[in-house]
């Protein structure tokens, strides 16, 4: 078979790796330029694998029987379009991996949270001697584990949007949606589009698969599936089953036919905020298909610690906690952070916006934040807009709002740099930009 590869990104070589392992003649077709990418050329030069970067030639489509595109290549992308017009299939590197394994799969998306469910949910059923492997958008692409794990090992897979939107027959044994809320229009062109392809997780269910969904998010709730799977529902509030907060107490049932049993209290969750909550119990009921035990379910979430770049304690410097939270790449992830703290916050905001609704964070920020250091391309916005609710300033880069802020903290409070925008004006990504700000803050002299 002949397949095209779009994308040289980690999920596009995995492909192309895989493909060709599997003894298909592969092309990878990359529309950056080739200075980026010297160390892939040379792994593909290695595999044998024919290329091409910094554009689409006719020779991607050339007697392609099958393309693999890279997550984040838009529908509307030429070389997408074309490919449609002459009816060549494409479907996603997820798709393309999940046909040659085996294994028990947890699939995981949702607008906000999915890393740390994710992650998460993968501690649990390691802490409990299951063999659980993170993989997906977090950053070990599916491709990569075929050939290299045992058909028993339990894969926790992280789906974005972009990864959902071209699966056909993907089914996994216990399906989540964590929230959904406004984010990657400009991929999806709609939000009808964009739930639809939230939704895809649960395409191809059947009688023996579970689907957990987040029965206070409005969109899921107010959106129209159908599925054969059992469904079950986490909450803050009382449900018919899943999982629910009852005067702090978190229980749990899968079926009607058996009680309520009881996990922990809250207080015990080691992760701050209402958010973690909403993820510490989908990963609870995710754990739970797989018979683990509700002692180790509550150990494990007690030990659980989080991920890089979601609200990671970084350093304290004269008695305030510096916070990096730059996952939080849209206003909805900002607000779960703004949540979790109950000190006085020092807010360093701002990067590459996409119809950026800052009205929504008001009440949090006349409660809780001190005041707001902007940066970045949303600089004047953020500052125009919160700047009769509390102090504001507009910062030149991401060092200069870290100094403004230590000079603005007073002892008990904490530095929060959660962005609610895009890293790309500034930083390759988000991992980019908060790797920067802790080298920032752990080379500062206190």
């Amino acid at each position: 078979m002949n397949i095209t590869i779009i994308g040289a990104g980690k999920s596009g070589i995995a492909a192309s790796l895989l493909a060709k392992r599997k003894g298909n003649k592969v092309f990878l077709t990359e529309y950056s330029s080739f200075e980026k990418h010297k160390n892939t050329i040379d792994l593909l030069n290695q595999e044998g694998i024919s290329y091409e970067f910094g554009g689409h030639s006719e020779n991607a489509l050339k007697n392609t029987d099958l393309i693999i595109t890279s997550p984040g290549v838009p529908p509307h992308s030429e070389i997408i379009q074309k490919a449609e017009k002459i009816g060549i299939p494409i479907i996603s590197e997820v798709e393309f991996a999940y046909s040659y394994l085996k294994n028990p799969i947890i699939a995981i998306t949702g607008t906000n949270g999915k890393t740390t469910t994710t992650a998460l949910t993968a501690h649990i059923l390691n802490f409990s001697r299951k063999k659980a492997i993170a993989c997906g958008n977090i950053g070990l692409p599916l491709s990569s584990l075929v050939g290299h794990v045992n058909d028993s090992d339990i894969l926790v897979v992280e789906l974005s949007s972009f990864q959902l939107d071209r699966i056909i027959q993907f089914r996994p044994q216990v399906s989540v949606i964590l929230n959904i809320s406004p984010d990657h229009l400009y991929y999806h062109s709609t939000m009808e589009n964009y739930i639809a392809a939230k939704f895809k997780i649960a395409n191809n269910l059947v009688e023996e698969n579970f689907l957990f969904l987040n029965n206070d998010d409005e969109i899921i709730k107010s959106s129209s599936f159908q599925t054969k799977a059992l469904t079950a529902w986490f909450s803050l509030n009382s449900v018919e089953r899943g999982i629910y907060i009852d005067r702090g107490i978190m229980k749990i049932r899968i079926n009607e036919q058996h009680n309520w049993e009881e996990i922990m209290h809250t207080d015990e969750l080691r992760l701050p905020g209402i958010h973690n909550i909403y993820n510490s119990m989908a990963a609870a009921l995710s754990a739970r298909v797989f018979e683990i035990k509700n002692e180790d379910i509550r150990d494990s979430l007690m030990a659980f610690s989080g991920v890089n770049h979601r609200l990671e304690f970084v350093r304290n410097i004269n008695g305030v906690d510096i916070i990096n939270d730059s996952k939080a790449t849209n206003v909805n992830a900002a607000w779960f952070a703004l949540s979790s703290y109950d000190k006085p916050i020092i807010w360093i905001a701002g990067g590459r916006a996409e119809n950026n609704n800052y009205s929504i964070l008001d009440i949090l920020v006349k409660q809780k934040v001190k005041a707001i250091l902007a940066i970045g391309e949303q600089a004047n916005d953020i500052f125009n807009h919160f700047c009769t609710l509390t102090y504001c300033k507009r910062c030149n880069n991401l060092e200069d709002a870290i100094h403004s802020a230590l000079k603005l903290s007073s002892t008990g409070d904490v530095i929060l740099f959660s962005p609610a925008c895009k890293s790309f004006d500034m930083f390759i990504n988000f991992e980019h930009r908060g790797d920067t700000f802790k080298e920032i803050v752990k080379s500062i002299d206190a």
